[in-house]
């Protein structure tokens, strides 16, 4: 009987790993393959897509600058758990370096430092603590992107507090990145395989090399997104390929169609070797569909 229940028990866990996934031409939202798209699972630190849009929206608005250096607070520190780029609490650097801490290096403290000091700047009807604040905020973008099954607890994706964990699926995450795209200098945090950032510590300027978690740059025209993992969420992936554009000329008129893709891959047991096939694959179906006039309908798309 223990046997049983034990076999049940591994069952059950194997089934909520299993693997989901979905393609997507950015351009239309068109949807080139799918497993359990709408299947609501944790997602790990691809959370920290929405916390730069977050981000990236308060500074095009002016509620923020880049540049603009803050200090990081307690509150970034507690119940981080990943702190890949070694910020202690006190660390003075821009809001800039510290979304590239978030995004490349998937810094946990980095992405609560970003939501501190952005939730002070936006709206707070219900007089929320800052990072709470930003979190609703978080929660506001994924409704008006009609991410239905999502629903975000932090900006970091941490899911080993008590109670039901922050969750989201493949469909939606592939929304999210979709509308990534749209905003401006997005790209430009998760497209870099490398940087230095500036860190000053009691009154000393400390240079800091963060290495992008995404192994796939530059293979298969791959130039972001996101990685992430938990032990409740797996090993999770965003992928975004993009190759050149289209161009089809009718007398003196060009059209020109832009080209990029996008892979979610969430409760994966390799997602790099997963994610690079998943890529490949998508090219193909992508060129088989646009050879047949790139048909779009409601049910097809996101």
């Amino acid at each position: 009987m223990r046997f049983l229940v034990f076999a049940i028990l591994l069952g059950s866990v194997a089934l909520a790993r299993a693997e989901k996934m979905i393609i997507i031409d950015n351009q239309s939202g068109h949807i080139l393959a799918s497993v359990e798209p709408n299947a609501r699972v944790p997602v790990a630190s691809l959370t920290k897509v929405a916390t730069a849009i977050v981000a990236i929206d308060a500074e095009s608005v002016g509620k923020i600058k880049w540049n603009q250096t803050v200090a990081v607070p307690a509150s970034a520190v507690r119940n981080a758990t990943t702190n890949t780029s070694g910020l202690q609490e006190g660390d003075v650097l821009s809001i800039r370096d510290l979304l590239y801490c978030a995004m490349l290096a998937s810094d946990n403290v980095a992405a609560n430092t970003v939501a501190h000091h952005v939730g002070l700047k936006l709206e707070n009807r219900t007089n929320l603590q800052p990072i709470a604040n930003f979190v609703s905020h978080m929660n506001a973008l994924a409704r008006s992107l009609k991410m239905r099954n999502t629903r975000f607890l932090n900006p970091s994706g941490l899911d080993s507090g008590k109670g039901t964990p922050p969750y989201s699926t493949a469909a939606d995450m592939a929304r999210l990145t979709r509308y990534a795209y749209t905003r401006p200098g997005f790209h430009f945090f998760v497209e870099q395989r490398e940087r230095v950032v500036n860190v000053v510590r009691d009154g000393q300027n400390i240079p800091i090399q963060i290495k992008n978690t995404n192994e796939l740059l530059g293979q298969e025209h791959i130039d972001g997104v996101k990685t992430g993992r938990t032990r409740r969420a797996g090993d999770c992936l965003i992928l975004s390929s993009e190759l050149p554009p289209e161009v089809k000329r009718e007398g003196t008129a060009a059209h020109i169609t832009p080209r990029r893709i996008t892979v979610v891959l969430l409760g994966s047991q390799d997602r790099f070797p997963r994610g690079l096939s998943l890529t490949r694959r998508g090219w193909q179906l992508y060129n088989q569909w646009a050879a047949q006039g790139r048909p779009v309908s409601q049910q097809t798309s996101l």
